[in-house]
């Protein structure tokens, strides 16, 4: 479980988290964290958030922003907030590393998303995108559905395509989320 002041990197997108206030101190009204990419880093996939709002605040560097179908470059001082359901991925858009401040709001379980895809990152189990193997992404997703999201296709087909992969998932002994310790042998993709 994550708490204020742990730290996470993931070495596949080039990114490391600090977390200023958890879901746990905001009674799950937010998650207030600070975001370190390195130049050439990014996140993992263009998604969206079905019910939350995240605010990117910069303090430092140049972020790299794709809101629908809008690119925003922004520097130190500025903000960017993306409204819940929208699309949008980020990346370091300089040569130097970028920080940026993160509030999402409400927190849900965007923190034990970011722990989980982390984690399968630093353990080698995800691609060069920082996306695991589809069963295993299959599981994940289904869990952290109304977290975090693709944009296409439509909600509908994806719930029904995460209704088929999960279980398949499942029976591989992949978990919702990982902890490098608890995984079983069979299970290395």
């Amino acid at each position: 479980m994550i708490r204020a002041g742990d730290v996470i990197e993931n070495p596949v997108t080039g990114e490391r988290i600090v977390f200023h206030e958890t879901s746990r101190e905001t009674d799950g009204e937010a998650v207030v964290f600070e975001t370190f990419v390195q130049p050439d880093g990014f996140v993992a996939a263009t998604h969206l958030h079905p019910k939350q709002e995240e605010r990117f605040e910069v303090v430092s560097g140049t972020l790299g922003l794709r809101i629908g179908d809008e690119e925003i470059v922004a520097g130190p001082g500025e903000t960017v907030t993306i409204p819940a359901g929208t699309r949008h991925r980020f990346w370091n858009a300089g040569d130097d590393e970028v920080r940026f401040r993160c509030e999402v709001r409400p927190a849900l379980q965007f923190e034990q998303l970011l722990e989980t895809m982390f984690a399968l990152a630093a353990a080698g189990k995800t691609n060069g995108k920082g996306m695991p193997n589809p069963l295993r992404l299959a599981v994940i997703a289904r869990a952290h559905f109304d977290v975090v999201r693709l944009p296409f296709p439509p909600a509908l087909v994806q719930r029904i395509g995460l209704a088929l992969g999960a279980p398949l998932g499942r029976l591989l002994g992949y978990r919702p989320t990982y902890v490098p310790s608890a995984e079983p042998l069979a299970a290395n993709g």
